[in-house]
């Protein structure tokens, strides 16, 4: 009953956070426009994360489990980068350092034990995406200790910290949205009545993948230009704020 319950809250959840995801991607960062997406993006993400734990809990799934708790540190620790000031920590980032430890070196032992028992896949992902989530979990984990040993981040890098766990979050949500079980988006578009009209052909593995990785080429073109464009720069060196953007 309550697995019936909270599903719909779940997908729910995780398809506002992408549309609001990709509004604050579009959005001009820092604009109303930006903030208000950006606050929606928070507060759907959690729900679905939260409802991704609850229902694996359900169905015995601990790598879903971990993911649903990877994405929450993900928007959580984004949101409060830009809700801070350059340089300031608080006591909740030595707690939360510990969760991508933990669940880093919890995925790279699930992972090394799958290939040495010849498995291809685990709950339908590829083994191989197992070292490469336990990887960039580790190195959140790693950014939070260099983070903690500087007494926090600030400039360029407080955006950049901010802005790669925000889309490797929408990246989380679009790979299990696209990629679940079942053809899921033309089932949902079918639900509101509108998948009866469209193409099945037009719902194939080419396009799910792409709108998957999706996030992730956004996260390498914002960071490239937050690293390298004068205009971030400038902005940077009058002072202008961040604080607001989610």
């Amino acid at each position: 009953m309550y697995n019936s319950a909270l599903l719909p809250i779940h997908i729910a959840g995780g398809v506002i956070g992408m549309l609001s995801g990709a509004a604050a991607l579009t959005f001009r960062k820092g604009s109303p426009r930006h903030v208000l997406a950006g606050k929606v993006f928070v507060a759907s993400m959690l729900i679905m994360a939260a409802g991704a734990v609850y229902l694996a809990v359900l169905k015995h799934q601990p790598s879903n489990i971990g993911g649903g708790i990877f994405t929450s540190y993900l928007i959580l620790t984004a949101w409060l980068t830009a809700r801070r000031g350059d340089g300031q920590t608080s006591k909740f980032d030595w707690l939360a350092f510990l969760i991508p430890l933990a669940l880093g070196v919890l995925t790279w032992m699930n992972s090394i034990s799958l290939l040495r028992s010849g498995a291809a896949s685990d709950n339908g992902a590829p083994v191989g995406m197992g070292f490469f989530m336990g990887t960039v979990i580790l190195l959140a984990a790693a950014g939070d200790v260099r983070m903690l040993l500087r007494g926090g981040v600030s400039g360029t890098k407080r955006i950049v910290r901010h802005v790669w766990r925000m889309c490797f979050g929408l990246f989380i949500a679009a790979g299990s949205f696209f990629l679940g079980p079942s053809n899921r988006p033309l089932r949902l578009l079918s639900a509101v009545g509108i998948g009866q009209h469209l193409s099945p052909a037009i719902f194939g593995t080419g396009l799910y993948i792409v709108l998957s990785v999706l996030p992730l080429f956004l996260l390498i073109f914002w960071v490239l230009r937050i690293w390298f464009g004068k205009a971030y720069r400038r902005k940077l060196m009058v002072g202008t704020s961040y604080s607001g953007a989610d």
